[in-house]
């Protein structure tokens, strides 16, 4: 079951980033897509579509940005820190949990059915690391939310196509992939994933129907394009 009609009002909140990009690029190309509102600190540049509105505002101010979300049935969330390691715990929080958990209230209050977020593997709120129990106590909250449904992405290693933040991840960039023959079973989960397909599966999911609370990895992120592909080829 999939949603053709030409009713999917999106909102997204990170669409300049890595994965957001590649998740707008599919979208900029769906037809299906009624009207598309992009919300960051920047303007991206270079779209010229009558369906797609943009908005610069400040992801720590809810006031900033809540009159824009109503009339959107869907959202994406794909706002984070590259590297948490850089910033203090403090700083991270308030990106990747505070601002992000605001936003999904503005969301819900707001009317929108669906919520999308870019997670990561291994979340937990009662993991030993500080990262991963920060995104599984967001994922907690949103789930008290209720939203009609909620997906949550959890990539492994996000594999770019240029390095984005210094020697380190060049050698991740180069080792990661190597790795793939060794992740299988249930380790297949941990396996590196191109950003161009997790991108492609974040917009893809919300013509696919889904249950009302879901979690995505590898396995998850290739099947749904795959579905996609034979929607779109029928």
């Amino acid at each position: 079951m999939t949603d053709n009609t030409n009713t999917n009002s999106i909102v997204i909140l990170g669409a300049s980033g890595a994965v957001g990009s590649e998740a707008l690029k599919t979208l900029l190309a769906n037809n299906n897509v009624h009207q598309l509102t992009l919300l960051g600190r920047t303007p991206i540049s270079g779209i010229k579509k009558d369906n797609v509105y943009q908005h610069k505002i400040n992801v720590s101010k809810p006031d900033s940005y809540q009159e824009f979300i109503p009339g959107h049935d869907i959202a994406i969330c794909t706002l984070g820190v590259g590297e948490p390691s850089k910033i203090s715990k403090e700083e991270f929080l308030k990106i990747d949990k505070e601002a992000v958990l605001e936003f999904a209230k503005a969301c819900k209050k707001s009317g929108v059915r669906h919520f999308e977020l870019l997670a990561s593997v291994g979340i937990s709120p009662k993991s030993s690391s500080f990262y991963l129990r920060a995104k599984g106590e967001l994922v907690a909250a949103l789930k008290a939310l209720a939203f009609d449904r909620l997906s949550i992405f959890q990539p492994s290693m996000i594999l770019t196509p240029t390095n984005r933040y210094g020697i380190s991840q060049a050698i991740v960039l180069k080792v990661f992939p190597l790795l793939k023959p060794f992740l299988i079973g249930n380790l297949r989960k941990y396996r590196g994933i191109p950003v161009s397909v997790l991108g492609q599966s974040m917009a893809e999911n919300i013509f696919i129907a889904g249950k009302d609370y879901e979690i995505l990895q590898w396995d998850q992120f290739y099947s749904i394009i795959d579905k996609s592909n034979k929607i779109e080829n029928h």
